[in-house]
């Protein structure tokens, strides 16, 4: 009798416990309820943090804002990417295509039955139907797919498609699929050729006012890892290299030639680049000397009459924002850069190079308003002059080992480091030896440091 005296016993005290719980927290709905955190209290503001994080990555990784309107239903993108064989037109997009054009595959998206097949060569990497799949598995990083009866009807896009890639992790030597790492620039994504892939670009030849050629002939000169974010604003053709988006926490101005914070630009591209619906103001585009096309189509004030209701880009942009201020720039892997003479650099970099004088560690670049005319740098003022403020932007220095390719500067004119080191020396006349460019190489490849 005593063992089921003591089970009796211990079910009496569990039973008691519970009760005490129950009345502690209220028997109103019968449902244990956590108490709010209390406003302006450390919980409430960490509680504040994470979901501001969790919804501006959702949003980075995810929203389209509705432009599937522009990219599916303007351009017809689905129907090239689906191709003849399903429901589309033409031979279709194959993965293979999709990866040659620098799209990026999310490899923790993909179940792991079709990780294995992958991995043992039994999925057809060459056939357009395989990427539809992927669609359909949210797995191709910045782009969505909409489907209806097993057909995509529409395809929209996320600024993660420029402004993220993945870590190649999946299979050794295979490019192009494995973790995403957000905020990263990627440099293998042929924009201009993607839009060009389009069957239908009459929407955009009616906004410049060139033939269906001059505009194909326009985005295939891009390249890799380039766009051309003012072609829409003044009819111009300078591509610029697509930035990092991470490291830009305390950073005032967002891009080359400063147009305007990270908030600005978000909501700049959401609506002018990515055609998302939403609200824009920026008198500056009423300039039709300078920005013809904008000021023609009212780019300046986009949407006036736009309901709260259907403004789809508006309410996102507080945590995007958050996100993206939160996304800080890698350290370089071990072994990447020589660290005695990174250490030498790091001397000269706030010494006889005077780089700190601008890239003032360790924002890397000026805390305030961080703009030169194309003179102090010792560059033309092709884009400059098409940007506001006829400025450059001192560009933040961390993380730069990951976007070697595609060159530096705005264009990409310097094709190496050493390249910028020898231009500043020689503008500069700073007079460092072949050794001490160098050395200031492996400091800058060496940043963050976070010793």
């Amino acid at each position: 009798m005593r063992q089921p005296l003591r089970a009796l016993a211990l079910i009496g005290i569990g039973i008691a416990s519970l009760a005490l719980l129950v009345a502690a927290v209220g028997t109103n709905t019968g449902v244990v309820e956590r108490a709010a955190p209390v406003l302006g209290s450390d919980d409430d503001l960490l509680e504040h943090a994470r979901r501001s994080l969790e919804e501006g990555k959702q949003t980075f990784r995810f929203d389209t804002f509705g432009d599937e309107a522009f990219w599916g239903g303007a351009l017809k993108l689905n129907e090239t990417i689906a191709g003849e064989e399903n429901g589309g037109s033409g031979p279709g997009l194959s993965p293979t295509m999709a990866l040659q054009l620098g799209l990026k595959v999310d490899a923790d998206a993909l179940p792991a039955s079709l990780k294995n097949d992958i991995r043992r060569g039994r999925v057809d990497l060459e056939d357009p139907a395989t990427t539809l799949a992927l669609l359909r598995l949210n797995a191709v990083v910045g782009v969505t797919g909409f489907f209806e009866n097993g057909q995509l009807v529409s395809v929209g896009i996320q600024c993660a498609l420029c402004h993220s890639t993945v870590d190649d992790s999946f299979v050794p030597g295979m490019a192009g699929i494995g973790r995403r790492l957000d905020g990263w620039a990627n440099r293998d994504l042929d924009v201009g050729q993607i839009i060009n892939f389009a069957p239908d670009l009459s929407v955009l030849n009616e906004l410049l006012g060139t033939t269906d050629q001059q505009t194909r002939d326009v985005l295939t000169s891009w390249g890799p890892g380039k766009f051309d974010a003012e072609l829409v604003l003044d009819g111009q053709n300078h591509p610029t290299l697509i930035p990092p988006a991470f490291g830009l926490a305390g950073v005032n101005l967002g891009t080359w030639t400063g147009w305007g914070s990270v908030t600005h630009w978000n909501a700049f591209v959401a609506n002018l680049e990515m055609h998302g619906v939403g609200r824009f103001w920026d008198p500056r585009l009423n300039d039709a000397t300078r920005f013809p096309i904008a000021a023609a189509n009212g780019f300046a004030n986009l949407n006036p009459d736009l309901s709260p209701e259907d403004d789809r880009i508006t309410p996102k942009l507080a945590d995007l924002h958050f996100y993206q201020l939160a996304l800080k720039a890698p350290a370089p892997p071990p072994g990447s850069f020589d660290a005695e003479a990174a250490e030498r650099g790091d001397e000269l970099f706030s010494g006889k190079a005077r780089c700190n004088q601008c890239h003032v560690r360790p924002l890397f670049t000026e805390p305030g308003w961080n703009l030169h005319t194309p003179a102090e740098v010792g560059i033309d003022d092709v884009q400059a002059e098409r940007s506001p403020d006829r400025r450059y932007r001192t560009t933040p220095l961390n993380g730069l080992w990951t976007h070697m390719k595609g060159g530096f500067f705005h264009d990409g004119r310097f094709a190496t480091l050493l390249d910028v080191v020898e231009h500043y020396n020689d503008y500069f006349e700073l007079v460092l030896s072949p050794e001490e460019m160098n050395d200031l190489v492996e400091y800058l490849k060496s940043l963050p440091n976070e010793d």
